[in-house]
């Protein structure tokens, strides 16, 4: 029997990147579900509790740095790991890291994504 496909949750506000990475996900046999904003996603990620969320940072409504930490501080999702994707460079990954409120992602993309490497980042996470 086959496992059951690992869950990505996607949270994006640009919809193209949502269809991007989903289409590329799914083609490598992973579920996916989105939400186009931070607090959106952090409520499905607490519903759906996925195996791993992607994060982009400049969103509007709720900046990607404020739903990581919700997600950090949140029982449901605290252990989940995050990937933030994010055309904001590595001056903010630097920033990000010296955050006291929050640790520190589990990977970090810029946009343009890089998918092997991406995918690689991915299984390496969920150790598959």
């Amino acid at each position: 029997m086959m496992a059951e496909a690992k869950k990505i949750l996607i949270i994006d506000d640009e919809t193209d990147v949502i269809t991007y990475l989903t289409t590329f996900f799914d083609d490598n046999g992973f579920n996916t579900i989105s939400a186009v904003n931070g607090k959106d996603g952090v409520k499905r990620a607490v519903e759906e509790n996925p195996d791993i969320i992607t994060l982009d940072v400049s969103m509007p409504e709720e900046s990607g740095v404020k739903a990581l930490r919700e997600l950090q501080e949140n029982e449901v999702t605290k252990n989940t790991p995050v990937i933030l994707v994010t055309g904001v460079s590595l001056d903010f990954k630097r920033f990000i890291e010296t955050r006291k409120q929050v640790h520190a992602p589990e990977g970090y993309f810029e946009k343009p994504i890089d998918r092997d490497k991406l995918l690689e980042k991915v299984k390496e996470l969920l150790k598959i």
